[in-house]
């Protein structure tokens, strides 16, 4: 295990150099938040692949290919088909505002009444996300080290608060660029086909399983369609994804740098649900199917290269973790903290006190997602109760300020209020598990949104013009240029 554990050690030491290297570029806000809004394609759809397929599309998505079979992979082709639909319809856009924040989106729309309540909401969403993300280190690090759940957690969490924080998205593209390639490598190029070898082919796979575990739609259309409106819609109005789409140079940099890692993501669903079903096949009663991927390393791959595997597990879900931290903080700082002190930052302040205060908002909520990450039991749960308050309270508002010229501030802050309230209460009736209550609690949304905003007086003509200009890309101000422009 010496190769293997100094793979993993040259990785880290890698992730807190780039961290230091990311601090030299971050003089700004714009820098430390979203890089710049420099980022060229391949840079571009390398970070926004990675970000998007975490632990739970890694490990997760082997895990249910071990249960469901070839079906397993719509978890991940989900995300996939949600990053696609936002790359081709709603990018261009959404990077022509140039804002910080969903919130600061909805403001630009609405007028400035709904950014608050959405913010809230937003960083419920993205601090689960993190700390769901940071509880995946206790597995990795038990393969690796045999390591204490709450040592893990402190590790792997402390070394993305710390590359987080000292470069911001510098730091974290630079690390996710590290990470993409070790992800492909790792899982697509190595893995993939190590595991189809092992279980002797597709032919022998096919003779020792069920038929059921190569349908496509084994694994249900229930299961498939919450997927969907979970996992599609979700990234259409996640922080973390939008400030992704924020760096972007261009428009068309962010429309087809993120079709690219759209279908990239389709390719790694396919792939972990394929390595999932060769693990059946080698290891038919394992006790949990989310530790078919472990198991499959631990026992099947040689030296040297059970470790680079491993270092790409941990790279999925550092990705994730890191990106879910930086949203959060952005969220915390710029939609919560300066509102309620009534300072409402448009980034034309002192650049090196907010670059140093949007830092301490990463220290402070990195440390929050690891102790909550230690206490926390439930992953599936908690990440069950972000998506649902995600999809049920913002889908709505946001995709209708995009789509629906009609909607109103007071129809926003509604379906917002509706939605996350029926989402809770359902909860509480249903169960969190439940698929009852992100059904009802975004259909209760919608309905609110429509009713309250036809019911109510038209948003402002000077509101919607400058909305419209924004969109167009011409209300923003130019932010200062760069001297060297990153446009890999």
């Amino acid at each position: 295990m010496a190769v293997d554990y100094a793979v993993i050690v040259v990785y880290l030491a890698g992730m807190l150099a780039m961290g230091w290297w990311g601090m030299r570029r971050a003089k700004s806000k714009s820098e430390f938040l979203v890089a710049g809004r420099r980022l060229g394609p391949w840079m571009y759809s390398g970070t926004m692949a990675a970000i998007v397929l975490g632990g739970a599309s890694t490990i997760g998505g082997v895990g249910l290919g071990y249960q469901y079979g070839l079906s397993g992979a719509w978890m991940v082709f989900t995300i996939g088909l949600g990053l696609l639909a936002l790359s081709i319809f709603f990018s261009a856009r959404i990077a022509r505002l140039k804002v910080y924040t969903v919130s600061e989106m909805l403001d630009l729309r609405y007028g400035g009444r709904a950014g608050l309540i959405s913010g809230v909401v937003m960083w419920a969403y993205t601090l689960m996300l993190a700390v769901t993300s940071t509880i995946a280190y206790a597995t990795i690090f038990d393969v690796l080290f045999d390591m204490n759940r709450t040592v893990a957690i402190i590790l792997g969490g402390a070394i993305v608060v710390a590359y987080s924080t000292l470069g911001g998205m510098w730091s974290i593209t630079l690390t996710d660029m590290v990470q993409f390639v070790v992800k492909t490598i790792g899982v697509l190029l190595l893995l993939l086909p190590i595991a189809v070898i092992k279980a002797g082919g597709f032919s022998e796979m096919k003779a020792k399983l069920p038929t059921e575990y190569f349908d496509p739609l084994g694994i249900g259309g229930e299961t498939i369609f919450t997927y969907v409106l979970i996992y599609t819609f979700g990234m259409l109005i996640g922080q973390d994804i939008w400030q992704r789409v924020f760096t972007a140079r261009t428009d068309r940099t962010a429309r087809w740098g993120g079709t690219v890692a759209g279908t990239y993501c389709l390719v790694y669903a396919l792939a972990g649900a394929v390595i999932g079903t060769a693990a059946k096949v080698m290891y038919p009663k394992l006790p949990s199917a989310d530790s078919a991927f472990a198991t499959i390393v631990k026992d099947e791959l040689p030296v040297g290269v059970r470790g680079l595997v491993l270092a790409a597990a941990l790279a999925a879900v550092m990705s994730t973790s890191s990106g879910a931290l930086i949203a959060c903080a952005t969220v915390a700082n710029n939609d919560i903290w300066s509102k309620l002190r009534g300072v409402v930052s448009r980034g034309r302040g002192d650049e090196h006190d907010e670059v140093k205060g949007n830092r301490v908002f990463i220290l402070i909520m990195g440390v929050a997602v690891i102790v909550i990450a230690i206490a926390l039991n439930n992953v599936v749960e908690a990440l069950t109760v972000a998506y649902n308050l995600l999809v049920g309270g913002l889908l709505v508002p946001i995709l209708g300020g995009l789509l629906w010229r009609r909607g109103t501030a007071a129809g926003a802050l509604a379906a917002v209020s509706v939605g996350g309230v029926a989402v809770i209460g359902l909860m509480a009736t249903y169960g969190i598990l439940a698929n009852e209550p992100v059904y009802y609690g975004l259909l209760a949304s919608l309905a609110v949104y429509v009713i309250v905003s036809l019911a109510t007086k038209p948003t402002d003509a000077a509101v919607l013009t400058a909305w419209r200009e924004r969109l167009a890309g011409w209300g923003a101000e130019a932010e200062a240029p760069d001297s060297d422009p990153v446009t890999v």
